[in-house]
C-alpha cells in the first residue's frame, strides 16, 4: 500500500533525492536529517512541554518499507549508523537493505539533538519516561511522518524496552516487533540499583548545585564509567582485556581520562527515565510477531532470572533468541552486533506476513 505523501514525506524525499548518490563507508545511503516540534506535549507527569523538538535520521526513499530503530540510553539515533549495527543492515542485500527500506532513527526525549535539560531548563526541563518517548515518537511517525502502518520495530537498550511498551501500547502499528538487550518487567534488581547509583552520585556532587553548575560536576563521568564496567563489556572480555591489576588499571585509567562531553543534567535523566518502566502488565495485548534477542552474559539483563521465558508465554507469536557469551561478546553490548543475530532478522522479515493492500 504506497504511504500518503504529506509535506514532511515530500521534504524527505527530495532530501533523499540529493544524498542518494554519496554512500557511508558502510555502503549505505547518507542520512537525511531533520527536526520536528510538539506543541504543547503532555508528560506522564502531567507537564505541559509548550515546544518538544524530535531530531530523526531516515535513510532510503520515503517510499520505501518502514521501519522504526531504537537506540539506547545516553546515545542518538546516529549510534545505530556504527558498522558493527547499521553497517550489517541497511547496505545493499542487507536485512534491512535501503534500496527496499524506509529507516527511521529518532533522537529519543533528552538525548542527541531532541529537547533536553542542557537546552536551557536545566533541572526545571519536565521529568520523562520511557512512555513518554514511546507517545512523542508516535506522533513523529504518524502526524509528521504520514506513516500509518511500520513493518517493524527495533530497539537497542532503553530503545528494546521502548519497543516493549510500543508493542502493547499501539498494537496494530506494526507487524514486528524486536526489543533487544531488554527485559519485560518492572525496573528493578541490579539493573535499578545501579542506575540510581548514577543520578544519586551526580545530586550528592557538591558541583551539582541543584543542576545550576557553571562547571560540569565530575561524578557524571565517574559514575557512567563505574555503571559501564559493572554492566556492560562481559566478563570474559574484560579478563581478556585486563588479565592482570596493571592491565586493569590502566584500562581504568584510560576510560577516565577520555573525554566525556556529555551534560549532567542530561545524564541524570537519562538515568532516572527508567524509574517507572514496567510493561509486564499488558504483554497480552502485544499482536505483532515477536523476536526478543539477548546474550547469555547481558549484566543488566541476565537470563537466568527466567523472566523472559515467563513472559513470552503470554505473547501469541513470540520467541528469544538468546546469544552464547564468550570472550568476543560484550556483556550488555552484545546484541549491539548485528552480524550476530541478522540472519535471524531477515529471516523474520521474509517469513512474518504483511497485511493485506
Amino acid at each position: 500500500m504506497p504511504l500518503p505523501q504529506t509535506p514532511a514525506r515530500i521534504l524527505l524525499g527530495t532530501v533523499f533525492a540529493l544524498t542518494m548518490h554519496p554512500l557511508l563507508a558502510a555502503d549505505f545511503p547518507v542520512p537525511a536529517e531533520g527536526d520536528w516540534t510538539i506543541r504543547d506535549f503532555h508528560f506522564r507527569s502531567g507537564a505541559v512541554f509548550p515546544a518538544l523538538t524530535l531530531h530523526y535520521r531516515t535513510i532510503g526513499a520515503p517510499s520505501g518499507i518502514p521501519v522504526l530503530l531504537l537506540h539506547g540510553t545516553a546515545q542518538s539515533g546516529a549510534s545505530l549508523l556504527a558498522p558493527q549495527f547499521g553497517g550489517a543492515l541497511f547496505g545493499p542485500g542487507q536485512p534491512l537493505d535501503a534500496s527496499r527500506y524506509f529507516v527511521i532513527l529518532p533522537d529519543a526525549i533528552g538525548h542527541g539533538k531532541s529537547s533536553k535539560p542542557s537546552d536551557g531548563l536545566r533541572a526545571g526541563f519536565p521529568r520523562y519516561s520511557t512512555e513518554d518517548m514511546v507517545e512523542a515518537q508516535h506522533q513523529l511517525i504518524t502526524e509528521h511522518l504520514g506513516i500509518p502502518h511500520l513493518r517493524m520495530v527495533l530497539g537497542y537498550s532503553m530503545g528494546g524496552m521502548e519497543t516493549w511498551i510500543y508493542a502493547q501500547k499501539y498494537p496494530a502499528m506494526m507487524d514486528i516487533a524486536v526489543p533487544m538487550a531488554s527485559l519485560p518487567t518492572e525496573m528493578a534488581g541490579r539493573n535499578w540499583m545501579l542506575r540510581r547509583l548514577i543520578s544519586d552520585t551526580i545530586r550528592n556532587d557538591p558541583a551539582w548545585m541543584n543542576g545550576n553548575y557553571t562547571t560540569q560536576p565530575r561524578s557524571a563521568q565517574s559514575s557512567s564509567v563505574f555503571f559501564g564496567l559493572a554492566t556492560n563489556g562481559g566478563s570474559q572480555a574484560l579478563q581478556k582485556a585486563a588479565p592482570t591489576r596493571v592491565k586493569a588499571d590502566a584500562l581504568l585509567d584510560a576510560r577516565l581520562a577520555a573525554p566525556f562531553p556529555a551534560d549532567a543534567n542530561d545524564v541524570l535523566y537519562q538515568w532516572e527515565s527508567s524509574r517507572d518502566y514496567d510493561p509486564s502488565a499488558g504483554l497480552e495485548r502485544i499482536t505483532a510477531t515477536l523476536l526478543a534477542i539477548n546474550s547469555a552474559d547481558d549484566e543488566r539483563n541476565p537470563p537466568e532470572l527466567g523472566i523472559m521465558e515467563r513472559a513470552l508465554q503470554r505473547i501469541k507469536n513470540a520467541r528469544m533468541l538468546l546469544i552464547p557469551g564468550s570472550e568476543l561478546t560484550a556483556g550488555h553490548g552484545t546484541a549491539f552486533r548485528a552480524d550476530l543475530w541478522k540472519e535471524s532478522l531477515a529471516e523474520l522479515l521474509q517469513q512474518t506476513p504483511q497485511p493485506m493492500k
